[in-house]
């Protein structure tokens, strides 16, 4: 998603006279609007008045590669452990672990399909990368975020579901996939956008006689008003509309677990939920605290907030670096906050496979009690669900 708000951003950033006018007047020629204006340092020198570009200075760039190379490397192993970690062991296959793999197949997504691509036109300022994915990374990292927060809506609902209306039915796996694949086809739909109104071009600079390619957004009839639009929308569709949602969800849920009165056989189900509940909520609190100041950047932008930011393209790739950091920190809030995927995470560390390899604290419960075998081991069992 980073194409399309780095795109019209700099569509009206182009607007807002970029260049000094003391002395001079400048118009920005058709065909123009698309480049960015900090492509080259040498450009300064025929263009009085174009900031420059501190992310060309080394010491930025070493703090940018080493920054998304962390986000890639963390986001990669913790997602696979996750995804892994429920295939393998059956007792971790249930309804909100389904979810919960399906949130870390789209982060998978994202930092394979979204942070090489976006460090790389980030240090290079032109595309690199052909028309095909011209089109395809754009809408791959679209989808991903909008599978994510999808996902997100969905573990809220059907907590809520289950939590505040006592009901003992949960999904089905067939319920399960079908929601998933909903989710992943509705996103599917919403980022089409994004692929479809684009186009993969070579820009002519005739002062510096530089013949640079780029991948920008190109609306029907050349009217940037569309992009405004259709970035307001998902605005208010995937990132406002869904957080009520899951916020009023959660407070819900909130309520009815601290008002629960039970016998003492349930306490121990009753704190596991609560738990639980305690992880997804912050889960999303990550989620919508990272995304937020990109989400205020873009809108600031959009309504021709923004002006004259020297550094304008270091606050966007910082924000958007933010906006990245739910890709590695969700598996780690899981191995902090649930003892489960804690476990079991150190279980695939240590290429080991049996519970009775931990302390006993508690930490492996199962829903029946196994008994020992005639050697007096415990059998072998994996690690619990959520």
């Amino acid at each position: 998603i980073y194409y399309e708000w780095c795109n019209s951003s700099l569509t009206n950033l182009l607007k807002m006279s970029p260049l000094d006018t003391s002395n001079t007047t400048a118009e920005v020629e058709p065909g123009e609007s698309d480049l960015p204006f900090w492509f080259n340092d040498s450009f300064d020198s025929f263009q009085p008045g174009f900031s420059s570009d501190i992310t060309k200075h080394l010491g930025v760039q070493i703090t940018l590669i080493m920054a998304y190379s962390l986000i890639i490397l963390l986001g990669l192993l913790g997602n696979s452990l996750v995804i892994y970690m429920i295939i393998r062991y059956r007792n971790m296959r249930t309804v909100t672990n389904y979810f919960i793999a399906n949130l870390a197949l789209a982060d998978l997504l994202m930092v394979t399909l979204c942070l090489p691509f976006t460090l790389i036109y980030t240090l290079l300022d032109e595309w690199k990368f052909g028309a095909v994915l011209c089109h395809m990374v754009p809408f791959a990292q679209a989808l991903s975020v909008h599978v994510s927060i999808l996902t997100l809506t969905v573990i809220a609902l059907e907590r809520y579901r289950c939590i505040v209306f006592h009901l003992g039915r949960r999904l089905t796996w067939h319920s399960s996939l079908f929601i998933m694949a909903f989710t992943w086809t509705i996103s599917s739909v919403l980022a089409a956008p994004l692929a479809i109104f684009r186009e993969y071009r070579y820009e002519e600079i005739p002062p510096i006689n530089l013949r640079m390619p780029v991948c920008s957004e190109k609306w029907p009839h050349g009217i940037n008003r569309d992009g405004v639009i259709y970035s307001l929308s998902m605005i208010l569709l995937l990132y406002i509309l869904p957080l009520a949602i899951i916020s009023y969800a959660y407070i819900c849920i909130w309520v009815k677990l601290k008002n629960h009165v039970s016998p003492s056989s349930r306490n121990d189900s009753i704190n596991r939920r609560k738990k639980t509940t305690k992880m997804l909520v912050l889960v999303v609190v990550v989620f919508a605290t990272s995304w937020l100041p990109l989400h205020v950047l873009q809108l600031a932008t959009d309504l021709d907030l923004v002006l004259r930011f020297e550094e304008y393209k270091l606050i966007f790739t910082v924000f958007h670096i933010v906006a990245m950091c739910p890709t590695f920190t969700n598996p780690l809030l899981y191995g902090w906050m649930n003892k489960n995927y804690r476990n079991g995470f150190i279980m695939v560390f240590r290429c080991e496979d049996k519970a009775d390899t931990f302390h006993p604290d508690g930490s492996f419960r199962t829903c029946s009690v196994r008994r020992p075998t005639l050697n007096g081991r415990n059998s072998r069992h994996p690690p619990t669900a959520v």
